[in-house]
């Protein structure tokens, strides 16, 4: 299913269909008295909401007469009032007739809006006797705690609420899996700003309205519909972001993390100021870190920060994938540009990618993908390796007091690589090229079976076997099981790399290795960085080995991809070492005191190595825009068009600007 290209739909001008406001972001509030409400009314305003979501089911006692013009007199923001009964997932349990009045009361008082459930909205309107508001827009609401449905019925639903003479539509699903918000987004492109069918109708149910006949009458007469499409779940999350590309009149936010009123919510600091929701629309390119689980990821905070700093007109989303041939066929239009690949789809992602860039062919992994914009194809890249390797090198050059020979300091080395995944195939890779004699480590491996993945009888775990022992073959190293490394020390001064989720939040008390065991390892890597120190790597200083964090192979890796999402590298590079976006992104990430970038895949570094004891202390947002960047840095952009029947797409080329 491809999601229609929203740029090419949607123009600048007051006739083009696209409305003139952004998106609003709307607060809801459960508090259990009127009181608390007030305040939290205060704190949604302070917070940046345009507006607030009154959820009057949570009161513990509510008097419609005394409480509503109370909440609706002096209101600091435009008020929505929600009176959700438990069996479209609220909590209130009394009759209609009781939820009616308050809602008809407030729309008396000047609500600014209502929401009313299909299943009883033309009842509701019966009760007020058709009678209008002018201050008040009701919104007509369904919910699906089950699934979303398909494109057909979204539609047929879409005509069926409109039909009630609904202002506003409000469909909420629940995802299964991330595919499913496509439909929604489908539906959103073709459903803004204007009510359809009370013009189609005049005010009057038309029998058999359809969502085909509501699309012909909008292609006539450009009417089209306010609507509000959200996918429950952590597969929906990308609908209450994504919304304000494609057009969704609002999304919700909350006040404080887990206090939703409906699953999935992220919270208002985060809509704000990690997906910088106000800056997102139309021409937004997306991008997005797919993986399985993937909330622990960093990459959101980190690249929209570059995003914003930089001027960027792109957001970075979690993208919690179950089939990844599946979501890349899904999202196939232009409009989804980049993503990182984590775990447990760095190997999968090589067959889906129409092109792969040599190493990563090597390497059997890929943890960047690029769609490219003249033709889009999806063409994978590796940039593990290189921000493992060196982080690992630096370390040991560390170690060494800072020898400056030009051979690495892995040459020779014993390498003992955990996992052999696609981070461990990057790690065995990468410490192979550079001299390494390398050991792959799985948890799975046992040497005692003869494994043949192509016999289709065998299991998963048996397959999986297999993995460590081809990838040892590969490099030419051996393989052994994670259980036999307590005890194996062929030799003092061994390198120990972990590159499996082993030690991650939640399960912080686990570790690959045993203590007594690491002290022969005189360096010890943990591609784990939510704890930034894990309990392997806190036993291994204990243990007098010198340690290096999952953060430093995150930044490098993310310095790859970044360059490769945006075609700069120049500017990518001066951001990236930048005094300034070094401390707002350390700050943030809580990385490394000193870091320094790979060049050019060999494992070198930035000549300048900046330690945050030398940075400027303030951590001021830094907003330069790209051009500031170049003249700052005597870089010259120069725009490149390249047009195409279907896009026109600006490249930027850098060249350093000679004096």
């Amino acid at each position: 299913m491809d999601i229609p290209n929203v740029a090419s739909q949607f123009s600048a001008g007051e006739g083009g269909g696209m409305r003139k406001n952004p998106t609003l972001l709307c607060a809801p509030v459960m508090a259990d008295s009127v009181d608390k409400m007030h305040l939290d009314v205060s704190k949604a305003k302070a917070s940046g909401a345009d507006l607030v979501e009154i959820r009057l089911d949570s009161l513990k006692t509510f008097n419609p007469s005394s409480h509503l013009p109370t909440l609706i007199n002096n209101r600091p923001l435009p008020l929505l009032f929600t009176y959700r009964p438990n069996w479209e997932g609220g909590m209130y349990e009394g009759d209609d007739n009781t939820r009616f009045h308050a809602l008809r009361l407030a729309m008396e008082l000047g609500a600014d809006y209502i929401d009313i459930e299909l299943k009883v909205a033309n009842q509701f309107y019966d009760f007020i006797r058709g009678k209008t508001y002018d201050k008040t827009k009701v919104i007509v609401s369904s919910h699906n705690y089950q699934q979303t449905p398909s494109v057909e019925d979204l539609g047929d639903l879409v005509a069926r609420i409109q039909a009630t003479r609904a202002d506003i539509v409000k469909i909420a699903t629940t995802a299964l899996e991330i595919t499913d918000v496509a439909r929604m987004f489908q539906i959103m492109v073709h459903s803004q700003v204007r009510s359809v069918c009370q013009n189609l109708v005049n005010g009057n149910l038309i029998p058999n309205l359809t969502f085909s006949k509501v699309l012909t009458f909008i292609t006539l007469v450009g009417f089209q519909v306010p609507f509000i499409g959200l996918v429950m779940g952590d597969r929906g999350l990308i609908s209450r972001i994504l919304c304000a590309k494609f057009g969704g009149y609002l999304t919700f936010g909350t006040l404080e993390s887990g206090v939703v009123s409906a699953p999935g919510q992220p919270t208002l600091k985060d809509l704000l100021h990690l997906y910088n929701l106000r800056q997102v629309g139309p021409d937004t390119k997306v991008f997005g870190i797919i993986g399985k689980p993937v909330g622990h990821s960093k990459s959101p905070t980190l690249f929209n920060e570059a995003f914003k700093s930089l001027g960027i007109n792109g957001v970075y989303v979690f993208l919690l994938v179950d089939d990844l041939a599946k979501f890349l066929s899904t999202y196939s239009s232009t409009d989804f540009v980049g993503f990182s690949v984590t775990i447990p789809h760095k190997e999968a992602a090589v067959t889906c990618c129409d092109e792969v860039d040599p190493v990563a062919k090597s390497i059997g992994a890929v943890n960047c993908i690029i769609r490219r914009p003249t033709d889009g194809k999806l063409i994978g890249y590796n940039t593990d390796y290189v921000g493992a390797i060196s982080a690992i090198e630096d370390g040991l050059r560390a170690k060494q007091n800072g020898s400056g020979t030009v051979v690495s300091p892995l040459a020779g080395k014993l390498f003992v690589v955990i996992g052999a995944g696609g981070a461990g195939k990057a790690l065995a890779y990468g410490a192979k090229e550079k001299g390494a004699r390398v050991v792959i480590a799985n948890r799975t491996y046992d040497p005692s079976r003869i494994i043949i993945d192509r016999i289709p009888y065998l299991g998963a775990n048996q397959i999986a076997d297999n993995r460590a022992r081809e990838l040892a073959d590969l490099i030419g190293g051996d393989a052994l099981a994670l259980a036999d490394l307590d005890n194996y020390h062929p030799e003092d001064g061994m390198i120990l790399a972990n590159t499996t989720s082993i030690g991650m939040q939640p399960k912080v008390d686990e570790t690959p290795v045993s203590k007594h065991a690491l002290k022969y390892y005189s360096l010890v890597f943990d591609a784990v960085y939510t704890p930034k120190m894990t309990r392997l790597l806190t036993e291994a200083e204990e243990s007098g080995a010198t340690v290096v964090t999952g953060l430093e192979m995150f930044l490098g890796q993310a310095y790859g991809q970044f360059e490769k999402y945006t075609g700069m590298p120049e500017i990518v590079r001066c951001w990236f070492t930048d005094p300034r976006s070094r401390t707002v992104s350390s700050a943030l990430l809580h990385a490394p005191a000193s870091f320094k970038l790979p060049l050019n895949g060999e494992g070198l570094s930035l000549g300048r190595n900046i330690s945050l004891s030398d940075q400027i202390a303030s951590t001021e947002q830094h907003t330069s825009t790209s051009e500031q960047y170049a003249t700052k840095h005597g870089l010259v952009i120069s725009p490149l068009i390249n047009r195409s029947a279907e896009q026109c797409d600006a490249k930027i080329q850098i060249r350093r600007n000679v004096a």
